[in-house]
């Protein structure tokens, strides 16, 4: 079931990173389809367990039917309060894969792939109230700019925006080919796909408000890791690399690292590896969405 749902990037890098404790407690934020849950869990002896996080309702089927497991069926920024009710605080891993599962990309109605037409959806969460279809529709053009700007690194953002705007004052755009009709004079040619998966990008990150919920996620961390816990994160843009980088490096998302009173630095991680670690060539040939991935890896001082 996994396989066909979602193939998981650097698997074993992934639990090699974690040094799993066959009787600790450890926590998959990001379940999908349950491939990195499925390897842990065969790590784990009787006393172990794992606690899975998941909003989308797709991966609630694919939940593992062992007493070891925990399924929660929460967003990620909710980690510290549901690990409580659980009493599973201190744990000792948590992993994060931070991609869209390659289930979302495939189901049509979702409207993540700019490969079908569908209404413009994007939400991880099924119950959510803010579609991409009300970001384009409703939001005025400056917001648009940035986060188009911002969220998509997209050099003619503002440009990208007007026409937007413009195009909505004809009619509403509410599928995936209504947009791509409104901003074709805005897309540079030869460079389509790209450019469009800029535009995706950055309205998914609004409709699901992911830095958001990484940054909370993250600072939440520092409260549930057991000292020497390890936090194992992938992500694959640059938006969430940079979060995940500072935060492991210094704690916080920007800014020097703070010193104590003899100018000793005070970071709450200790870095596995100073650089990200990235899929082998054999893997990319095998599943395309491993070339952006970065794995960064640290432990809880």
């Amino acid at each position: 079931m996994e396989n066909s749902y979602h193939i998981p990037v650097m698997l074993k890098e992934c639990i090699d990173a974690l040094a799993i404790k066959p009787d600790g407690i450890y926590v998959d934020v990001t379940f999908g389809g349950g491939g990195h849950s499925r390897e842990i869990i065969k790590n784990l002896d009787q006393d172990g367990i794992l606690a899975a996080f998941d909003q989308d309702e797709d991966a609630k089927k694919n939940q593992i039917d062992d007493e070891r497991f925990i399924f929660i069926d929460q967003n990620f920024r909710f980690l510290k309060n549901n690990l409580r009710a659980h009493d599973l605080i201190p744990v000792d891993g948590i992993l994060a894969d931070l991609g869209v599962s390659s289930h979302q990309f495939d189901v049509p109605e979702r409207g993540f792939s700019t490969r079908f037409d569908a209404d413009l959806d994007m939400r991880m969460d099924q119950n959510g109230d803010l579609t991409a279809q009300k970001v384009v529709n409703e939001y005025p053009e400056d917001q648009l700019h940035k986060i188009f700007g911002i969220y998509g690194e997209i050099q003619n953002a503002k440009s990208l925006a007007k026409a937007i705007v413009t195009a909505r004052l004809n009619q509403p755009i509410i599928t995936i080919a209504n947009l791509k009709s409104a901003i074709a004079k805005n897309i540079p040619k030869g460079k389509e796909n790209k450019y469009l998966a800029q535009v995706f990008q950055a309205l998914r990150i609004e409709v699901n408000q992911e830095m958001e919920a990484l940054k909370e996620f993250l600072e939440q961390t520092l409260d549930v890791l057991a000292q020497g816990g390890r936090l194992v994160v992938m992500s694959y843009h640059s938006l969430e690399d940079r979060l995940v980088k500072n935060f492991l490096a210094k704690g916080k998302f920007s800014g020097s690292v703070e010193k104590d009173f003899f100018g000793n630095e005070i970071k709450p991680f200790d870095l596995v590896v100073k650089k990200s670690i990235t899929a082998s060539e054999e893997e990319i040939k095998l599943n395309n969405r491993a070339r952006s991935a970065r794995l960064r890896i640290a432990v809880k001082r």
